[in-house]
């Protein structure tokens, strides 16, 4: 039975008294990929094409890693294992135990024990990267860092992490209390 034991229910339909939620749906959608092309030539790729199709590539990357269960090596007090890269804060994340052992090489710490938690990735975002973002530095996740072609930064911008520790979103309730300044 696919889609939960509701097979052959229409979206918003009911199967036994429990309806389905449409954003399953939407779900389904993002997991088979972006919508095929029109049959024929349809000519080059514009870069709004490209920009489209890497804009729903990484909403794909970021549901999946939201429902994933990720591995966050940890220091003697128990705080995720973080470095500063471009005035952002990343917190190191990895998929599985292979990847963080390529990492523990990289840094020539291969034969040291490294302790770790195995957090969800959404309540990586949701709850770690706004913790570490209280003390005033702009926090994202680092994936795979040390895993070449594999890796993927979730940088601290609204729609990955929550608006109170994406720095896009201070910027634009700057830009609107400087729009009210100039309209008052």
């Amino acid at each position: 039975m696919e889609n939960g034991g509701e097979a052959g229910v229409e979206a918003g339909g009911e199967a036994g008294g429990i309806r389905r939620s449409r954003l399953l749906d939407y779900a389904e959608m993002s997991e088979a990929g972006p919508p095929p092309a029109p049959a024929g030539d349809p000519g080059p790729l514009t870069s709004d094409d490209v920009a489209a199709r890497g804009r729903h590539e990484f909403a794909v990357l970021l549901g999946e890693f939201r429902r994933t269960a990720v591995l966050v090596p940890t220091d003697a007090d128990n705080t995720p294992l973080v470095g500063d890269f471009g005035g952002i804060r990343w917190i190191y994340a990895f998929s599985n135990e292979s990847a963080l052992a390529r990492f523990a090489i990289a840094r020539g710490e291969g034969g040291r024990e490294w302790p770790y938690q195995r957090l969800l990735g959404a309540r990586l975002l949701d709850a770690t990267v706004p913790a570490v973002s209280a003390v005033g530095v702009p926090c994202g996740v680092a994936l795979d860092v040390g895993t070449e072609g594999e890796g993927a930064l979730f940088p601290p911008v609204s729609g990955i992490v929550p608006e109170t520790a994406a720095v896009d979103a201070a910027a634009d309730a700057d830009a609107d209390a400087d729009a009210e300044g100039i309209r008052g």
